[in-house]
Formats: structure tokens, C-alpha cells, sequence
């Protein structure tokens, strides 16, 4: 049987892994790969931009900093408005589509530029001096799916163990998780607070994945405490990693799983992308149907080829 990292080396359009055998190759890549240094307390007040989950994974990098945020929607007004600013940290794991435009743009304002990327030959780089550049390991995975790459940005901060969280997930999470995803129609994560930027990148995961075939929420155990759960399902399930579940969901549809001692983003972000993908694997193959239609059209929007497979 082949291990998951042969399975992402190998893979073609007809053969697309399911998110939790991305995860598992991810977490096998990172245990031998040397990763970039990170000094985030060399930027002193940095303006992180990324789009999607990269925001999300800049959010993770920074936040022990007073460092201040923006998407693909709001950088220029950022830029505008914040002229205090000693550095613009773009995080793209293509370094291309909307990077390019920022890096430019954050240029131009006569900010210094620094970029995270995972692709050595990033269209953003240009803008961006030599020694300012991070580039990351990766592995060849499905368009979106984006594991190995911010994982290796969130481990290189963490310092984190790939091999501990390998662990967990297969003696503690899978164990645990042997049910008929199929039989549920709704899925909801609990995330303890402290990880709440996480939140949104497994959110992302079900609108990637699923469309509008199976609903994924996903909130901290304190945000899920506002009226979020009024309107409830028989065939709702809920996951609570790393905190207790006493009040939401019938009994029998409730799942909680510890954290091992010592769990950063990486453990939580990577736990649950594995659950998000034994979900996908009980239910059909929306992305897998759909992917390829989807990067036509988005190489049309941006401008440029885009593939269905990210080598």
C-alpha cells in the first residue's frame, strides 16, 4: 500500500486523495524538511496581508506582535490609512494571483516588502528584494487544498512536532472518529478560543470542498455560546477538539477530543483538515467532479494559467 506522501507525489486528475491523506503526507514531508527561520520580532509593527486561509495563517505567524491585517479587498485602504507601519509581510503560498498586485502596490508606497511563499519561482518576488523572500517546503497536492504549504509556515513558528501530531492523529483522533460521516448532512467544529484563527481555515475547507452540499460551521467554544445553535438537526454532528461538549447537538452526535499536551495551531489545523477529509471521503466527489471546470474559469478571472494539480 502506498504511504501518503507516494500517493501526493504520484497522483493524477482521476486519482484526487481526499483531504485527510493530504494532511497525513504533509505531516510525513515536514518531519524530514528543514524549514526557514522565522524572526517575526524583527517586524515591529508589520502590516501581514494574505488572501483566504494565508490571511488566517498570518494572523497565526503574527500574533504575538501589534501587527495590523488585510485581504485582497482592504490592503489599499490599509496601506492608506496606517502610516506607521515599518514593513508589509505578504503570505501567498503562489505568490501569485492577488500577491503579485500587493507586493507591487506595498512597493510602491515605499514600504519594505517581505514574502512567505512556498513557490521559488513566485510572480510576486519581483517586487520583493532577494533577501526579503521565505520560501517554503511543499508538497504536489490538489488546487486549494493548501496543506503542506501553510502548515509549514505555522510549524516553522510553532516548532511544533509533524511526527507527534502523526501520532495523535492516528491513535487518537481516527479511533475515535469511526463512524458513518455519511449519515450527517451538517458538520460542527468547536475550537477552543485560543485557536480561533483556525476557525476560518477549516471553513474554508468545507466551502472548498463541498459548495453547497454539506454545511460546515465551525466556531470557538465561546462564539458557539451566541445563538448559534437555536435551530438544530437530528443529522447535525458535533466535533469538539481540545473542549467539552455538554449542551450542543443530541448526544449520540457529539464527538470531543482532547488535545495532547503542548498542541499549537499546527495540531489543531491539522486534526481537524483530517476530520474535514473523512468527511469528504463519506460523501460524493463534489470537488473531484468540479475542479477542473473551476480552474478554467479561474484562469480566465486572474489572468493566468491555473491548474488543477499545484506541483
Amino acid at each position: 500500500m502506498q504511504k501518503p506522501l507516494e500517493i501526493t507525489e504520484s497522483f493524477d486528475i482521476d486519482s484526487i486523495p481526499n483531504l485527510d491523506v493530504v494532511v497525513l503526507a504533509a505531516l510525513e514531508l515536514l518531519q524530514t524538511t528543514a524549514l526557514p527561520a522565522l524572526n517575526i520580532d524583527a517586524y515591529k509593527k508589520p502590516l501581514v496581508i494574505g488572501s483566504g486561509n494565508a490571511l488566517q495563517t498570518g494572523k497565526i505567524l503574527f500574533s504575538s506582535t501589534p501587527a495590523r491585517f488585510a485581504d485582497e479587498s482592504t490592503y489599499h485602504e490599509a496601506l492608506a490609512q496606517y502610516d506607521d507601519i515599518d514593513t508589509v509581510v505578504v503570505v501567498s503560498a503562489s505568490g501569485s494571483k492577488h500577491a503579485s498586485g500587493i507586493a507591487k502596490t506595498a512597493k510602491d508606497s515605499g514600504k519594505d516588502v517581505v514574502l512567505l511563499t512556498n513557490n521559488p519561482a513566485a510572480p510576486a518576488a519581483e517586487f520583493v528584494a532577494a533577501e526579503h523572500i521565505h520560501v517554503f517546503p511543499k508538497n504536489r497536492e490538489p488546487y486549494t487544498y493548501n496543506t503542506s504549504t501553510y502548515l509549514s509556515m505555522i510549524f516553522a513558528e510553532t516548532g511544533e512536532s509533524p511526527a507527534t501530531i502523526l501520532s495523535y492523529i492516528m491513535q487518537s483522533v481516527e479511533p475515535q472518529a469511526l463512524r458513518n460521516f455519511a449519515d450527517y448532512r451538517s458538520y460542527v467544529f468547536i475550537l477552543p478560543a485560543r485557536f480561533e484563527a483556525a476557525t476560518a481555515m477549516v471553513r474554508t475547507k468545507f466551502d472548498e470542498l463541498f459548495g453547497p452540499y454539506v454545511q460546515g460551521r465551525v466556531f470557538t467554544d465561546e462564539e458557539i455560546k451566541h445563538a448559534k445553535t437555536v435551530v438544530t438537526s437530528g443529522d447535525e454532528l458535533f466535533i469538539a477538539l481540545g473542549s467539552e461538549n455538554k449542551h450542543y447537538g443530541v448526544g449520540k452526535n457529539r464527538i470531543c477530543l482532547e488535545l495532547p499536551a503542548g498542541a499549537g495551531y499546527a495540531t489543531v489545523i491539522a486534526a481537524s483538515y483530517y476530520l474535514v477529509g473523512l468527511i469528504q471521503k463519506a460523501h460524493p466527489p463534489f470537488f473531484k467532479d468540479n475542479i477542473e471546470a473551476y480552474t478554467q474559469t479561474a484562469s480566465e478571472i486572474f489572468g493566468h494559467e491555473i491548474k488543477p494539480i499545484v506541483e
